[in-house]
C-alpha cells in the first residue's frame, strides 16, 4: 500500500498521452473495420439512435480503433544542482516509433523501483500503451505489464483515483481538479475534444505535444497539492517543445 506523503517523488514518472482515431474518418475504414465500429457505437450508446459515422470522433479514445500520436514524461530531477521538472515528449505519425522509444525509456528506469503516474491512467493512458504495443507487436515492457500481479504490485498512481477516496460515481477532470485547487490550468490552448482535429487537419503534430506536456505539468503540480506541499516553482520546469 502507498502512502503519499512518504513517497519518493524522484521515483515518479508523470505521464500523459494524446490519442486520435485510426483512420481519418469513418469512411476509411475497411468494410469490416467500419461494422465493428457500428457494434461498438450500438453497445455504448444502446439507449439513443446516434450515427456511427457521427460518434467517429471519439474513436480515438479505444485502444482498437485508435492510435498514440504523443506521449510525454516528466520527472523531478538535479539541473545544475538545481530541482528542476523536467519533460520530454514522443511524437509523431509513426505510433510504433513513439512506443519503441517509450519504451526504452522506462525499460532502462525499472531497476530504480520506479512508479507511473497519470490522470485517470489506471483506466486509460496505462492500458492503452500496453494495448497499442501489443497492436504493434512489441514486448511490453515489465513496468507496464501488470496483467498477473496482484493490486499491491502494480507500480501505477492515479491523480484522479486519488481524489476519489472510495467513491467510484462520476470522473472527475484534470481541468476541474486544477481549478477547484489553485493550479494553473493547463488547457490555455486546445483541449482533449480537440486533438483529432489539430492531427488530422491542421497537421501540427507539435501543438499536441506542447498541450500534453502542459498536462503533465498539471499532473505533477495536483501531486504536490495532494501532498500538502507548495506548488512546484514554474521557472524551474524545462519543457523539451520549444515554445
Amino acid at each position: 500500500m502507498h502512502d503519499i506523503y512518504s513517497l519518493d517523488i524522484r521515483k515518479i514518472l508523470f505521464l500523459d498521452i494524446e490519442t486520435v482515431s485510426y483512420e481519418k474518418s469513418y469512411s476509411q475504414l475497411s468494410e469490416e473495420k467500419a461494422a465493428l465500429w457500428n457494434i461498438k457505437v450500438k453497445h455504448l450508446h444502446s439507449s439513443n439512435n446516434d450515427h456511427p459515422e457521427k460518434m467517429y470522433n471519439r474513436a480515438g479514445i479505444y485502444a482498437e480503433f485508435g492510435k498514440i500520436v504523443c506521449i510525454s514524461i516528466g520527472m523531478l530531477t538535479k539541473v545544475n544542482g538545481i530541482d528542476t521538472f523536467k519533460l520530454k515528449s514522443f511524437y509523431g505519425s509513426d505510433e510504433r516509433v513513439i512506443l519503441e522509444d517509450f519504451a526504452d525509456v522506462i525499460g532502462k528506469m525499472i531497476a530504480d523501483n520506479l512508479l507511473l503516474c497519470a490522470h485517470n491512467g489506471k483506466e486509460f493512458d496505462f492500458p492503452y500503451i500496453a494495448r497499442r504495443m501489443i497492436v504493434n507487436g512489441m514486448k511490453i515492457p515489465p513496468l507496464l505489464d501488470v496483467r498477473f500481479r496482484k493490486p499491491w504490485e502494480v507500480p501505477f498512481l492515479d491523480t484522479m483515483d486519488m481524489w476519489r477516496f472510495g467513491d467510484y460515481k462520476s470522473y472527475t477532470s484534470l481541468k476541474l481538479l486544477t481549478n477547484t485547487l489553485g493550479i494553473p490550468s493547463p488547457k490555455d490552448d486546445i483541449d482533449g475534444s480537440m486533438v483529432g482535429k489539430v492531427y488530422w487537419e491542421d497537421g501540427d503534430i507539435k501543438r499536441i505535444a506542447e498541450y500534453c506536456e502542459k498536462d503533465v505539468v498539471a499532473i505533477f503540480q495536483l501531486f504536490k497539492r495532494y501532498r500538502a506541499e507548495e506548488l512546484f516553482n514554474t521557472d524551474n520546469i524545462l519543457f523539451s517543445i520549444e515554445r
